[in-house]
């Protein structure tokens, strides 16, 4: 049962870092909310700032399990349609899947007052991206299906309107089929683009 509360402790401190902000979230309310008291509460955490840090912890291991991370890239794909297909899983969990969008509003939030948000922040939304998309325009690159350029170029290109198109979703819901055709359009007109000789 202790696993259990701490686990619904941290599914609802999620939901309120995402919507007011670190600052903007006090244990007495957040306690109230789960039908808690403080000394519950501080049985499983010590204070707001270890749930901060187990919250960011547990939001690793999502995304890692997701994802994959620099020791678990994903495999590189085999064929050009392959790529628009692995691109559009990777966002329709990014977009449907309620944890994480939480958790990039909160980073959203949070990045400019505390330094682990900060990190985290530019990896996920940056660095993690590029380095993953590099992997993958590498390999493609060796077998054939992508012409020979500079894959981490490349990645920037390709991730860069994607992650805008995520945001909006995120801003405006009411777009997100229109954003994630968007996304579809452009993973294609990336192919056309830059798709090898080879494959046409």
């Amino acid at each position: 049962m202790a696993k259990d509360t701490k686990e619904r402790i941290l599914d609802e401190a999620l939901r309120q870092f995402s919507q007011k902000g670190y600052d903007g979230t006090n244990i007495r309310e957040l306690t109230a909310s789960l039908g808690l008291v403080k000394s519950s509460m501080y049985k499983h955490y010590k204070s707001k700032e270890e749930i901060w840090n187990s919250l960011l912890d547990r939001m690793i291991a999502y995304y890692n399990e997701r994802f994959g991370s620099a020791e678990n890239l994903p495999p590189v794909p085999d064929t050009l349609d392959e790529l628009t297909a692995m691109t559009m899983r990777m966002v329709d969990i990014t977009v449907h899947d309620e944890r994480i969008v939480m958790t990039r509003k909160l980073l959203s939030i949070e990045q400019y007052r505390d330094d682990r948000a900060r990190q985290l922040a530019t990896k996920h939304f940056l660095t993690g991206l590029t380095e993953m998309f590099t992997y993958i325009f590498d390999g493609m690159m060796k077998k054939g299906l992508l012409r020979n350029d500079d894959p981490k170029m490349l990645a920037f290109a390709y991730t860069a309107p994607i992650s805008a198109l995520i945001h909006l979703c995120d801003r405006e819901p009411e777009k997100t089929e229109e954003a994630l055709a968007q996304i579809k359009a452009f993973s294609r007109h990336f192919i056309k683009t830059y798709g090898s000789d080879r494959n046409e």
